[in-house]
């Protein structure tokens, strides 16, 4: 990049109801005032500001449905705002419009490097395969998305995901369509919310569990479900499930009503309780600091989890199934294949102190590399 950085980072938003949980949101608000420290003008192109204000914004509404994220881009908008900003970068965080993006660039004659950040894949792979995600299928649209991220990528200069195994992913099937994005990708985790790290976990004398994921069925809610009812009938557990999307609008549950179906289940369950933290970050960090442990999603296309590290970030340590990127990422004393294998873990973390305190420990170091200050850093890395 030149020696006067200018970025538009263009968010990805995907609970615009509730920007505060929104991860898209989120991880704007952290990076932001770090690249501004670093020297470099930021304008935040999105439905709302970060709390930074020496960051600059310009209003972008969010899309009101998952497709409509995906589909639609006002490439008039894109020219007059590249004309006005003239960034020496732009970072699409959702790949699906990298294509808009770079026909914007070239009517407005900008030669800004576009970095895109893919913090969804719609695919995933495992020793069967490569999948179409199930949430981004219906009416057989999964191809459809499919062939929009791929001609996304190829429209980037630079390429940034979560983990290695999202690299792998796209590398895996990035030759079907003829591309080559090897020497385009870049590693750049999310950064960690510095409110949710805490160096003096204390163990919590009540064993309570907490589950604070996102319910849609293609999180794996339905095996949580099962897994929860085990839990709560052999072992002396409460848990706690997140609801962190509240009401939704029309639009978004006529799509996919998983969430208030699993919501209404999961609340039916001895000694479990569903709470909203009212997008308070202080009461969501009072929740998780009450936990004994976490579980991780049931999802095999999970390429990074924002929940996990919030609790790892605690040292609450998290049990996860043995799959994608939690199998890479969280301690393999607490990978679990079967549910038998999940509740002599849980039983373990109960009854062990030693146990819990090494794996919280573990889980707490497991994080320590994704300050904001880190990961600008990476950023910074990709886009030079």
């Amino acid at each position: 990049m030149e020696k006067k950085n200018s970025v538009l980072y263009l968010m990805n938003i995907s609970n615009p109801d509730r920007l505060a949980s929104d991860s898209g949101w989120l991880f704007a608000d952290l990076l932001a005032p770090v690249l501004v420290d670093r020297g470099v003008a930021v304008t935040i192109g999105g439905p709302a500001k970060v709390a930074d204000q020496r960051v600059s914004f310009t209003q972008v509404l969010a899309q009101s449905t998952k497709y409509r994220a995906r589909f639609t881009s006002d490439v008039h908008q894109l020219v007059s705002l590249i004309r006005e900003i003239q960034p020496t970068a732009i970072v699409a965080n959702q790949i699906e419009n990298g294509s808009a993006i770079r026909a914007a660039l070239v009517e407005a004659g900008s030669d800004a490097m576009l970095a895109g950040y893919c913090h969804y894949l719609p695919f995933y792979g495992d020793y069967r395969g490569i999948h179409l995600d199930p949430s981004l299928n219906d009416g057989g649209l999964g191809h459809s998305v499919l062939l929009q991220f791929f001609a996304g990528l190829n429209a980037c200069d630079r390429i940034m995901m979560h983990s290695t195994i999202a690299a792998e992913w796209i590398m895996s099937l990035a030759p079907r369509f003829g591309l080559d994005l090897a020497d385009r990708l870049r590693i750049v985790p999310p950064p960690q919310d510095p409110r949710l790290v805490r160096v003096d976990a204390v163990r919590p004398e009540e064993p309570i569990g907490i589950y604070n994921h996102r319910l849609y069925e293609h999180y794996g809610t339905g095996q949580f479900v099962k897994l929860a009812r085990q839990v709560t009938t052999v072992t002396p557990v409460r848990l706690r499930v997140m609801d962190l999307f509240g009401v939704r609008r029309a639009g978004r549950s006529s799509l996919d009503s998983s969430p208030e179906r699993y919501r209404d289940m999961l609340a039916g369950l001895p000694r479990t309780e569903v709470v909203s933290d009212r997008a308070d970050r202080s009461l969501y960090r009072s929740y998780i600091a009450q936990s004994l442990f976490g579980f991780a999603p049931f999802r095999p296309g999970c390429p990074w989890s924002m929940s996990v590290i919030d609790c790892q970030g605690m040292g609450v340590p998290v049990i996860a199934p043995r799959m994608g990127w939690l199998e890479r990422h969280i301690s393999s004393e607490l990978l679990f294949d079967s549910p038998a294998a999940a509740l002599e873990i849980v039983r373990r973390l109960v009854d062990d102190p030693i146990f819990w305190a090494v794996q919280s420990a573990t889980a707490r170091r497991s994080t320590e590399s994704l300050t904001p200050g880190r990961i600008a850093d990476l950023y910074l890395e990709a886009l030079s």
